[in-house]
């Protein structure tokens, strides 16, 4: 084998290697009251401690409420910019269609930063099956 493919089939190792070293992590969330500001400051610690953790936060129920446009926490701040800079550093919101139908909400109504997922709860078996961590804040 030549130098120059020895070379890439050893970049290539190392780059799956890192991409395997990555922790998938999935948090739950299922009420924005006791959960949305403890869940936001859990990731960003994570975050801080593991800055190349892949974390997926899945919202269903009442936990949806703290990614609609204008939501604010128990001090009066907007969960907007705290979610925005999570998304920045990788971060994905997805919340759960079936509770958009329930509770008669509009995808209108959420920040610009949430994904949509047909069932919450399947989305978190599914990342929980390919392997990410389970984390309920």
């Amino acid at each position: 084998m030549s130098i120059s493919r020895l070379s890439c089939a050893l970049v290539l190792a190392l780059a799956t290697a890192t991409a395997w070293a990555q922790d998938r992590v999935v948090y739950h969330v299922d009420n924005a009251a006791t959960q949305g500001l403890k869940g936001l400051r859990n990731i960003r610690n994570h975050l801080d401690v593991d800055p190349s953790a892949r974390i997926t936060v899945v919202t269903h129920a009442d936990g949806v409420d703290f990614l609609m446009e204008g939501a604010k926490d128990t001090n009066g701040s907007a969960y907007a910019g705290p979610v925005a800079a999570l998304v920045a550093r990788g971060v994905r919101f997805e919340i759960c269609e079936i509770t958009l139908r329930n509770r008669n909400l509009k995808k209108e109504q959420f920040i610009q930063e949430a994904d949509f997922t047909p069932s919450g709860v399947v989305r978190i078996a599914k990342l929980q099956k390919e392997g990410s961590a389970y984390i309920k804040p």
